[in-house]
């Protein structure tokens, strides 16, 4: 997504619908207008514009890498525009955004080319005195480049924030919880592009199969080291598109989120129930370990989800799994006490650990949702453990790196529940750790 890169051509010759950057601008105006997610938005954008590779990569660098820059971006260029840029039109401050952005943040693209590529596209959506004050904006920033630098003196909250590009009240909620060094290490390691990992359909294909059949297929592969049937593969593009996927031999998924159908650890001939399991990625895993025997039942409070489910399953050629469409609060109506052998709550939570693949929910999330989604949680843990036999596993697990949503939910859980216990010590990992998602996975046993 961002960082130096030089493999992008300069998205002048696209398709008649438009060059690389106006893509790129017509989804950072909308992202920011309509509180569109900006994965969802691109992926339709580019279709419309049908950019080849080259001009397709550098438009979804530039989105990806203005927004995960934005707090940083604006600092700077507030200096630079008279009457401030909240007073600007929207698509006026997203061109000089992104503008900016490719200045400072990429290589290999000219300064000159740049701001002419800007000056144009002002003019052919604006007018002559637009397109003059975007030209004066920056060439004036090219001028004091070097001047443009975080102060170390700022207060340590307001430097994480501005160096990393993260909000203030984020960045000062992770201080109080695990210190500054880590907070640093996270918001740094948040803007680096995700790496693209497979998990290995065991059912079908080993992981050191599916390893050797993308390497003679050219392409560079290895065996997860944090994740028994994961690999990382470079140079795939959308794996997503290959006919092996469409065979059912590998699913996308994020390492750290592997884990959790491995801390499940269900075997052959169960009966688990993953309760909040849209999109499947953890339901069709935990499927796959058990060789298909059994019952993996995937409930989702959503009815268009539980086709998504179904579908995987078929393109994965799994048996065993079975959907419902509920709130998972209200299984007990539809499922007797003790029912399940194991039981995966992978719960709805704010989503803070995996911010470098959702840059827009730093800006988008509000400090006070964060008790809102500990409530559901609550609810949920409440509510589905009943469903548990004595001696059956309940793994509970999120997506963020939350003290209230983790650790703190797990531990007022087993106060109010003395029939479970900790099986093993919680699994936090940081996004800094592992080049993989912040991830939170606890595993409880209901006392036989």
């Amino acid at each position: 997504m961002t960082g130096k890169s030089g493999r992008h051509s300069e998205g002048k010759t696209a398709s008649k619908s438009g060059t690389a950057r106006e893509a790129a601008l017509d989804v950072l105006v909308r992202t920011e207008q309509d509180r569109s997610y900006s994965n969802l938005l691109l992926h339709q954008t580019l279709q419309k514009y049908g950019l080849d590779k080259a001009d397709a990569g550098l438009a979804t660098e530039i989105v990806y890498g203005t927004i995960q820059r934005l707090n940083t971006i604006d600092y700077f260029l507030e200096r630079f525009v008279a009457k401030g840029m909240a007073k600007l039109q929207p698509w006026v401050r997203s061109l000089l955004r992104m503008s900016f952005y490719q200045m400072m943040y990429l290589d290999r693209i000219p300064d000159h080319a740049i701001v002419n590529e800007a000056v144009n596209l002002a003019k052919k959506k604006g007018h002559q005195g637009i397109s003059g004050m975007v030209n004066g904006v920056l060439r004036n920033v090219i001028r004091q480049k070097d001047t443009l630098s975080i102060s170390d003196k700022l207060p340590i909250v307001e430097r994480i924030a501005l160096k990393h590009s993260h909000p203030e009240w984020m960045v000062r909620r992770w201080v109080r919880q695990i210190g500054e060094e880590r907070t640093e290490r996270i918001c740094e390691a948040n803007n680096v592009p995700p790496r693209v990992s497979l998990r290995a359909n065991t059912v079908k294909i080993s992981r050191d199969q599916l390893v050797n059949l993308l390497k003679e297929a050219g392409l560079q592969a290895e065996p997860s080291e944090l994740a028994p049937a994961g690999v990382l593969v470079k140079g795939g593009g959308n794996m997503a598109l290959t006919p092996w996927f469409a065979e059912g031999l590998f699913s996308i998924q994020d390492e750290s989120s592997m884990l959790v159908a491995e801390t499940v650890d269900p075997v052959p001939g169960e009966k688990i129930l993953d309760c909040c399991a849209a999109p499947g990625g953890k339901t069709m895993h935990m499927a796959e370990k058990m060789d298909d025997r059994g019952e993996v039942w995937a409930c989702d409070i959503h009815e268009h989800k539980e086709k998504l489910i179904r579908d995987q399953a078929d393109r994965l050629g799994l048996q065993s799994v079975r959907t419902i469409t509920s709130d998972a609060r209200k299984l007990s109506e539809r499922f007797g006490a003790g029912s399940f052998d194991r039981i995966l709550l992978d719960a709805p939570c704010s989503g803070l650990g995996v911010i470098r693949r959702k840059p827009d929910m730093k800006w988008n999330k509000q400090e006070r949702e964060l008790d809102e989604i500990c409530m559901i949680q609550q609810e949920l843990l409440s509510q589905v453990h009943q469903l548990l036999r004595p001696g059956g596993v309940l793994v509970y697990s999120t997506c963020t790196i939350e003290h209230n949503e983790n650790e703190g939910m797990v531990h007022r859980f087993l106060q109010e529940h003395p029939e479970f216990e900790l099986e093993e010590d919680p699994l936090q990992i940081y996004p800094d750790e592992y080049q993989s998602d912040g991830f939170f996975i606890a595993k409880l046993r209901k006392r036989a």
